[in-house]
């Protein structure tokens, strides 16, 4: 065993944590106000947003990874100005990758945050805002702090969800060593090649680290309602 553990390659490991981390992070960010906002509003245009912002649940991953393909492609015209003008190419290397993973987890973390918003209690919130208090204030100093089980399930969630992606990085990273190969395209290779001894130990690897992240959030979760009433 210790054997077959010193042949691995733990490259695409990193990648995937690193990818995971930095989505996680830049989501976080974008999906805070978002969330807030649907929260909120009553806004006749709520419907929309929330079915474009769930949007990448449904999709096959191909379709998805297709068009954020060639939407970051030098045949679109993002993809063209930053090229042309910014010498940077946005597919097949790390930052398309990031880029790709923040439109297919944006789900995983808007989703929980909005949920948690959605179950305070308004009158909490109505009190802030007679005292004086701005909308940005209130969510920071009220709202955020009285969902702690939603915001651990939404970073953590996010984390393990961009962790597992395979077909929408595939498509627009490719499988680049020490570059774009994660460990679901790692694995995939492998299947590929018929290495099922590595496919094993990379898979069962995957697995315990997926259980982990989860079995850490229910634990989390578990204990905070505890704490709310009192036990």
């Amino acid at each position: 065993m210790i054997e077959l553990l010193k042949t691995i390659e733990f490259s695409p490991f990193i990648i995937s944590f690193k990818l995971a981390a930095i989505t996680t992070l830049i989501l976080f960010f974008i999906s805070l106000p978002l969330a807030w906002y649907l929260s909120q509003t009553k806004s006749k245009f709520k419907p929309i947003l929330e079915a474009i912002t769930t949007l990448p649940i449904v999709l096959p991953p191909s379709v998805l990874g297709f068009y954020i393909l060639w939407f970051l492609s030098f045949n679109s015209p993002i993809g063209a100005f930053f090229e042309e003008y910014f010498g940077i190419k946005l597919v097949f290397n790390f930052t398309g990758l990031v880029i790709a993973s923040c439109f297919y987890s944006l789900p995983f973390m808007i989703q929980p945050l909005q949920s948690g918003f959605e179950s305070l209690n308004k009158n909490m919130l109505e009190a802030s805002y007679i005292c004086g208090k701005s909308k940005i204030e209130t969510l920071f100093k009220i709202a955020l702090p009285n969902i702690k089980p939603a915001l651990m399930t939404a970073i953590i969630v996010t984390f393990a969800h961009t962790v597992g992606e395979f077909g929408v990085v595939l498509m627009v990273g490719g499988s680049i060593p020490d570059q774009t190969k994660v460990a679901s395209v790692a694995i995939y290779e492998f299947v590929e090649i018929m290495d099922y001894t590595n496919a094993h130990i990379y898979s069962v690897i995957m697995v315990i680290l997926s259980f982990l992240t989860l079995l850490g959030v229910y634990i989390f979760n578990g204990k905070q309602k505890k704490s709310v009433v009192g036990i």
